[in-house]
């Protein structure tokens, strides 16, 4: 029994992956002059359907919406008792249904035309009522559903979830939408974060170590305790020339019996890490992990010390 449902996972597996290619044959004129409509409307996109076409519609929407293309979702059964009022005149409607020849379908589209509305149709039937009224076409048509009995949508509706994707991708190209502008719709997550989160951001909150290559190494010892970050900055003329952590002490201690006979510069790091104070948090973990390291310097457009910022304040940021 276990071997027969790991080789029905993998059919339905194959099957909706088949499914996927051949959806390849469907990008055609109809869908560029989609891509070219939503790309032209002054309105939104209208997004509807029923039943499982519903729930792609729904995904469909909060991706064009997260991407910068205004969307709204439209149930089809509600649109015919009231939600009609939802599609505005410089709106475009994209209609999601496997068949095409739903009564909900039949009663809505009707009414979509009298608002002269431009329709694109999402269908798995191009035979169907729906594609004969649409202004575009969008075969999402499958030969077979991956459900034993064939019956549950599973190939067809995932071919509509490849079918939304692409067109999404494509007017995430048309419109040259960038990852910074990625950002805006998504402050709070993780994806956001690494796109926004400056290296200021993070720094401003902690001391600022930091010591003159003359000091002595009980100066550096009290700098590095007091301020927290395990390490401090050697500074002459608000310029970084160095740096000592409580690594560097260790290693110092192991190999001299006295220390005070030294000073700062004798056992400082010269040239260490730096980072501009406006460069990305992200940025500055890809460094740290680059060097094996735990800190960096910050600094201004005068190469000026601002900062310090630590491994740790970006893992409490959330961005790794």
């Amino acid at each position: 029994m276990n071997e027969k449902i790991k080789e029905l996972a993998v059919e339905v597996l194959q099957m909706e992956a088949d499914s996927l290619l051949h959806l390849k044959q469907f990008i055609n004129d109809d869908f560029v002059k989609s891509v070219e409509l939503i790309m032209q409307a002054k309105g939104r996109v209208v997004v509807t359907g029923i039943g499982k076409s519903a729930i792609i519609a729904q995904k469909i929407v909060a991706t064009f919406n997260s991407t910068g293309t205004p969307a709204v979702f439209m149930h089809a059964a509600d649109a015919i008792h009231g939600d009609l009022g939802i599609i505005q005149p410089d709106d475009v409607v994209l209609c999601l249904s496997k068949s095409g020849n739903t009564p909900e379908i039949s009663v809505l589209v009707p009414f979509l035309k009298m608002s002269h509305n431009k329709l694109i149709a999402m269908v798995g039937n191009r035979n169907s009522f729906l594609a004969g009224e649409a202004d575009f076409v969008l075969d999402c048509s499958v030969e077979k559903e991956a459900c034993p009995n064939n019956l549950a949508p599973t190939c067809s509706s995932t071919a509509q979830l490849a079918m939304g994707d692409a067109l999404a991708s494509c007017l995430i190209e048309r419109r040259g939408f960038s990852s910074k502008d990625f950002a805006k719709f998504h402050p709070g997550g993780i994806l956001g974060k690494r796109l926004y989160v400056k290296v200021n951001d993070l720094s401003k909150f902690n001391e600022l170590p930091q010591i003159k290559e003359s000091d002595s190494i009980k100066a550096a010892i009290l700098e590095i305790s007091g301020k927290c970050l395990g390490v401090t900055a050697v500074v002459e003329d608000n310029k970084i020339v160095g740096a000592i952590t409580d690594g560097d002490l260790r290693r110092m201690l192991e190999k001299n019996e006295t220390y005070d006979h030294l000073l700062a510069k004798d056992i400082m790091t010269r040239n260490p890490k730096k980072i501009h104070f406006n460069a990305l948090a992200i940025e500055a973990l890809e460094l740290m992990k680059k060097k094996n390291i735990t800190n960096l310097f910050v600094i201004n457009d005068q190469e000026q010390y601002v900062g310090v910022i630590h491994l740790h304040d970006i893992i409490k940021e959330g961005i790794f």
